[in-house]
């Protein structure tokens, strides 16, 4: 039964890992076998807060989250944004960006380097927005009454979120975005 469901996951994990040491050795096996565990953990991770969201939808809207979301979320995310950041931020076309990432991993890690603070604040900012909607939620079972009621009733704002979000970035890069450059930034 487990080989039955899983076989097209198993089949794909061993492409990878065969893929991992064809491209570059034994070495490439290990990371490749420790970022599969690492995403496989963090898709089980993923996947109980999906359901509650799955849960609310619509089978026609459930389909297509499982579909398209999926695949913006694994290929999008994992292999398409990466290569993104670095083709924008060294001013590289998308195809130059791949091909540096396989014959220049060097030079390519110093690209990524330097767009640091970038990433970092995209995260940054998405973690925080995350955050915040879940801080300004309504909830039915409040632990805190005394500061959950005030904080759902900011909530009802419209985008607050992203504007707390927003005020949060312009404070921080006008006080530490001239140091960025000293710690991997351009």
């Amino acid at each position: 039964m487990l080989v039955k469901t899983f076989r097209w996951a198993f089949a794909v994990t061993a492409l990878g890992l065969a893929a991992g040491v064809l491209y570059d050795g034994w070495t490439a096996l290990g990371i490749v076998a420790i970022l599969s565990v690492l995403e496989i953990s963090l898709s089980f991770d993923n996947a109980v807060i999906n359901a509650g969201i799955l849960k609310k939808m619509s089978a026609f809207w459930q389909r297509i989250f499982l579909t398209v979301g999926i695949v913006i979320a694994v290929f999008g995310m994992r292999l398409v944004f990466p290569v993104v950041i670095v083709a924008i931020s060294a001013r590289l076309s998308p195809w130059s960006a791949v091909h540096l990432a396989l014959t220049d991993k060097d030079r390519y890690q110093e690209l990524v380097t330097d767009a640091h603070p970038s990433i970092a604040a995209f995260g940054g900012m998405f973690l925080m927005m995350i955050f915040l909607d879940f801080v300004f939620e309504d909830r039915e079972i409040k632990w805190l009454g005394w500061l959950e009621r005030p904080l759902a009733k900011l909530g009802r704002v419209d985008l607050l979120s992203v504007c707390i979000a927003l005020v949060m970035l312009l404070v921080s890069a006008t006080t530490f975005g001239a140091h960025a450059h000293q710690h991997g930034g351009a």
